[in-house]
């Protein structure tokens, strides 16, 4: 779990920070998206649903940098849609690093190799390229042929010029162990670290018929994990958190610990669940009613073990228990005997859909904020004409 040590003592620290201070619910990674504009379509992506209107928004770099220092977190996340296509992105990701966040730039690699020059190599910068397998299945989920090779070259180009670089890989049901086993390989032949987590069930992506159940992430996990024993993969998590994805630890959601903000605010209560938004951090955390959320307590959250959700908790988990956290590292992630027992779902409450109402509000306050500003322009022009 190689985990760079800079990195893992700057976090670590700031766990304990929270720990002595009593906190109950605080931020660990800021997951920013400052536009879901994408220049790819993956079949099991439910982020890019929007109209032209939304898909426009951007984030400013201020907005960016503000929220990163409302949040407060160690580590700033930055996904999409697709960042690179954002013309500010340099900038943007300047001023992170300038306030020593760490910074986990994620791209699908099509525009890396064009933008490299936007970036400085630093221990607070890492990219995180999407590779969800081998060329063929990549491709597949991409919708895209060539993405693969293109990513690969990437890859290579920003390690040449000195930069850290991770892949991000997520799982769907029917992606052989075998195969996430060479693709694993081919990561370490790359010498890059990887980060893997079984897709949420997004309401909206185009493939409804590949998500994981909750049973067959752990089994495929474990499957998977066997192959690897003796290897050398470089994962990006922590060990308790991939014993987890083995079905080794009872765990609940952190959903806090991965706040989102985007174009609409924050989104409570997650960065994978959009059921509202607030204006502020402080909101978010204060009126998102968050014991109403996680498997076995709500519908949509019921087959989720992603990072986002799970990493959070096994960190805490490490903070309060680092024997056992050192025991699982020492041991390696079990890949037989009994798992643990199922969370009971019987007394979930029904899911609610509210994408169509949220997406509707924003375009009202899109078309608002562009009648003032035409307003705004029109008396301008004509104060300038008298």
């Amino acid at each position: 779990m190689a985990i760079p040590f800079f990195k893992e003592m700057r976090i670590g620290g700031y766990l304990l920070k929270q720990k002595l201070l009593g906190r109950k619910r605080y931020p660990l990674v800021l997951m920013l998206e400052p536009l879901f504009r994408c220049n790819l379509a993956c079949v099991g992506c439910g982020k890019i649903d929007y109209p032209d209107a939304i898909l426009n928004r951007r984030m400013t770099a201020q907005e960016c940098w503000d929220a990163a220092d409302e949040c407060g977190a160690p580590m700033v996340a930055i996904p999409g849609g697709e960042p690179l296509i954002h013309k500010e992105i340099g900038e943007i990701v300047r001023g992170l690093v300038a306030r020593k966040k760490f910074v986990s730039l994620c791209t699908n690699a099509l525009l890396l190799e064009k933008k490299l020059d936007l970036f400085e190599p630093s221990p607070y910068l890492f990219f995180s390229v999407h590779l969800d397998g081998l060329r063929d299945h990549h491709d597949k989920a991409v919708s895209q042929k060539g993405v693969f090779d293109r990513a690969v070259s990437a890859i290579k180009a920003a390690k040449a010029r000195g930069f850290t670089v991770n892949v991000n890989a997520t799982i769907f049901d029917g992606h052989p162990a075998e195969e996430i086993a060479k693709f694993l390989d081919l990561t370490v032949e790359l010498g890059v670290g990887v980060s893997m987590s079984p897709g949420y069930a997004y309401e909206r992506a185009p493939d409804q018929e590949h998500f994981l159940n909750r049973t067959k992430t752990k089994k495929l996990f474990r499957d998977v994990f066997a192959m690897g024993k003796g290897k050398k993969w470089n994962f990006m998590h922590s060990g308790l958190f991939l014993d987890f994805l083995a079905g080794n630890q009872e765990y609940e959601c952190t959903p806090w610990g991965m706040p989102a903000r985007n174009i609409f605010g924050w989104q409570k209560p997650c960065y994978l669940l959009g059921e509202g938004y607030a204006k502020t951090f402080k909101e978010l955390m204060d009126t998102t009613d968050w014991e109403t959320y996680g498997t076995g307590k709500y519908e949509k959250c019921a087959d989720c073990m992603a990072h986002c959700g799970y990493e959070p908790t096994a960190a805490t988990a490490a903070l309060n228990n680092p024997l056992k956290a050192m025991w699982v590292s020492l041991r390696g992630i079990k890949t037989t005997g009994p798992m643990v027992p199922e969370i009971d779902m019987s007394k979930q409450r029904p899911a609610q859909y509210i994408f169509s109402e949220q997406v509707q509000k924003k375009l009202s306050e899109i078309r608002k904020d562009e009648a003032a500003a035409a307003q705004a322009k029109a008396a301008q022009k004509a104060s300038t004409a008298a």
